[in-house]
């Protein structure tokens, strides 16, 4: 039986994924958690299988969560169950550890594949996410986003969607002026000064959506 830690903090996705897997004999969702302090805590006290979790949850978020968990525990296996279909995302998750990218708009046969795929520590993308990322590397685009640490990542996101450092801080639980230290990072590691450069540069890299 494979034992299933599922952290996302929406109510709805969280009984869907219980009711997709409760039809499978071999995998059993042993807790759930709502953000990712929940998820590192738990995972620290059951030491599932497999961790099922969202990228961009409340709190230290997806990315920032799944660097502890490994830091703690480097044979860890996690999925993201994301609905960011955009291959920057799937990128950063993989280069930050986890074993597996599913989109929460994949089929959910993806879903169970991946994490019987991640049980036996094999990696798995999704068939929508492979191609996807076949296809870009196909193109002369190189994504800035893709070279950024998963702190970096999520504070660029964060200042692309027009938050406030204190917003920020407040988040990912760190002071304003390591946000503000942050910022500065990010401007001489992406080679952009204002906020609508932020912006501009996020929806190139498909960080945010032209709806932002």
């Amino acid at each position: 039986m494979i034992s299933v830690l599922l952290a996302d903090d929406h109510d709805v996705v969280r009984a869907g994924v219980q009711c997709l897997l409760g039809l499978e004999d071999d995998i059993k969702i042993i807790d759930e958690a709502r953000n990712g302090e929940q998820a590192y805590e738990a995972y620290r006290k059951l030491s599932p299988d497999v961790l099922l979790m969202d990228m961009s949850m409340p709190g230290i978020g997806g990315l920032e969560t799944l660097k502890r968990i490994l830091a703690r525990d480097n044979k860890a296996k996690v999925v993201i169950f994301s609905a960011h279909q955009n291959t920057t995302y799937a990128t950063q998750a993989l280069a930050n550890g986890a074993i597996a990218y599913v989109t929460k708009s994949d089929p959910g046969q993806d879903l169970i594949n991946a994490i019987r795929q991640a049980a036996i520590g094999k990696h798995y993308l999704s068939t929508f996410m492979a191609r996807e990322i076949a296809l870009q590397s196909m193109t002369n685009f190189n994504n800035p986003a893709n070279n950024l640490t998963a702190r970096e990542f999520e504070i660029f996101r964060l200042i692309a969607e027009g938050r406030s450092h204190l917003d920020i801080g407040k988040q990912l639980n760190i002071g304003q002026k390591t946000v503000s230290n942050y910022q500065t990072t990010l401007k001489q590691k992406l080679d952009i000064e204002t906020a609508v450069d932020f912006v501009r540069l996020a929806m190139r890299c498909g960080v945010i959506d032209n709806t932002v």
